[in-house]
């Protein structure tokens, strides 16, 4: 697929993508340093991180710099903040860091839900304000850009703790917008329909039976999943400079799928408890095999 930026777009750009290492955050960085930037990422899973960095240095010739850290803990993004700076200021930042799987609400147990919560909800808002506050304390102009999903308009049966926490971001870019607009300071957001990825699709769709709905694309009106570039473009497009009047706004990229419906996962309650037993299992071992890989 043919860009249609130019090719140093972003060269003056200094971007954070957190969760950066895997999955849409992977290709959003690949976006990023095809057209230009300088492109930090991070994670709890350092050797990820290294890798991702290296091939995606090595194959578009941008700088990508991988950074260890947790999310839930605030003084560690404020440690990993320090670091960035020390190389000079971000002029953007992407929330892309995320955690889900499917389940019944009443299976849930409150480790689950703050697994889910912790990343989505609390560490994309902590690093929204570090950076922030950064950007305020210097007078600096910047742009946050949230990846999101469309459930944030409809809410979504299975996935009931990224629902709400994906939705808590989506009132945070249009409350910052207003708060921090004075300063220069944009927000907006993202909500994907289905791209697929490894490591979501574990967990959203472990077993043949749970691809319905959100994870199907004969669901979506143009009848396919979305493409790497379609969404890299949009995410170059809400960090490039000519565009500075877009603020608070949630951009939907996702075939007209959330408003043909079914694009929830509404249809998972046609899944037996055998099923469902497979889907945890499933589920279970995608999870073990990215804690033993952890190294923060």
């Amino acid at each position: 697929m043919v860009s249609p930026f130019r090719s140093d777009v972003l060269s003056a750009k200094r971007i954070l993508v957190s969760g950066g290492g895997t999955g849409l955050g992977r290709e959003i960085t690949r976006g990023f340093a095809q057209h230009g930037a300088t492109v930090y990422i991070c994670g709890r899973r350092e050797g990820i991180l290294a890798e991702t960095a290296a091939e995606i240095s090595a194959e578009t010739g941008g700088k990508v710099i991988g950074i260890g850290c947790n999310l839930r803990e605030p003084d560690s993004i404020a440690a990993m903040a320090e670091r960035i700076w020390q190389d000079g200021a971000l002029t953007g930042l992407v929330n892309n860091a995320a955690a889900n799987f499917i389940s019944p609400t009443k299976d849930l147990t409150p480790r689950g839900y703050e697994a889910i919560r912790s990343t989505v909800m609390d560490g994309n808002f902590y690093a929204t304000l570090e950076v922030g506050k950064r950007w305020i304390a210097a007078g600096q102009r910047g742009s946050i850009v949230s990846n999101l999903v469309t459930w944030v308009w409809t809410g979504s049966a299975y996935v009931v703790p990224s629902a709400m926490a994906k939705t808590a971001l989506h009132a945070m870019t249009m409350s910052l917008a207003v708060e921090w607009g004075p300063y220069g300071i944009r927000l907006n957001a993202v909500a994907p329909g289905p791209f697929p990825t490894e490591g979501a699709w574990e967990k959203l769709s472990p077993i043949p039976e749970a691809s319905i709905g959100a994870s199907s694309a004969e669901e979506v009106p143009m009848r396919r999943f979305g493409e790497m570039p379609e969404l890299q473009n949009l995410m170059i497009f809400l960090q490039a400079d000519g565009c500075d009047y877009i603020t608070g706004q949630t951009i939907g990229i996702d075939g007209g799928h959330h408003l043909a419906a079914p694009s929830t996962f509404a249809g998972l309650s046609k899944l037996t408890d055998e099923q469902w037993g497979r889907a945890r299992e499933a589920i279970k071992a995608s999870a073990a095999k990215e804690k033993s890989q952890r190294t923060v």
